[in-house]
Formats: structure tokens, sequence, C-alpha cells
């Protein structure tokens, strides 16, 4: 099954100063080691990218990234998030637009996701959402 790297994760992995221990970052290296099929959300790709001033590491980044498959959300998409936020709402849950609009992207895709965001476990009580 193909994995949703959120941006939590990637970041731990591209610090220069990141711990080493991460548990979530060694799961995406394990994943990498192991050939398993990490997928790329726009939005992640755009957050990872626009807080890298120096052009020359904004580039590499850009570059590493281009190998990942990139998963287009489409209309039905952003309604399923949608629907996934009005749902986690009314059970109490909070979390940001792209919070949603990334589980619901996991959901509609049967894709796994693997995160360092507390939020997504709060929605995955809410719905079928299947947390690495």
């Amino acid at each position: 099954m193909s994995v949703i790297v959120d941006t939590s994760v990637w970041s731990l992995v591209l610090r220069r100063h990141s711990p080493p221990d991460s548990s979530q970052a060694e799961k995406l290296r394990a994943l990498l080691r192991r050939g398993q099929p990490v997928v790329l959300v726009g939005v992640i790709v755009q957050e990872l990218l626009q807080g890298i001033r120096s052009a020359a590491d904004f580039q590499s980044v850009k570059d590493h990234l281009d190998a990942f498959e990139m998963l287009v959300l489409d209309r039905e998409d952003y309604v399923a998030a949608a629907e996934l936020r009005n749902q986690c709402a009314s059970n109490g849950v909070q979390a940001s637009t792209i919070d949603f609009q990334i589980a619901a992207a996991c959901l509609r895709h049967d894709h796994l996701l693997l995160t360092a965001d507390e939020d997504f476990e709060h929605i995955a009580r809410c719905c079928a959402l299947q947390l690495l």
C-alpha cells in the first residue's frame, strides 16, 4: 500500500538539525529503503518548499521531491475533505483545512498516512484513516 508522508515528517528528515532518533523520520527512511511507494500531495510540496530561503537549497529539495509520485486532487477530494471536516467537527475534532485535505486524499485513494502531527490522530478517531 502506498503512503502519503505529511509535511511534519518530511521536515524532520530534511532539517539540518533534526533529532536523529525521531521515530517518524526513521519510519520514512525504512519505507524508502524497502522501496515502498511514497506519494506526495501538492500542498505538502508547497509547505516544504515555501519555508526554504536559499535558492540552492530550494532547488535541491525540489529535485529530491520530484522523484516521488504526485497525487493530484480533484473536485471529489475537496468535497470529501469538507465532509470529513464536518463529520469531525460534529465530534468535537478540529484541524486545519490542509489536514482535512490530506486525510481525505488518504481515505479516497486508499493510502496510509505517515505523520508526526497529532491532529491526524484525532481525525482518525472519526473515520477510517490509517496512520503508520
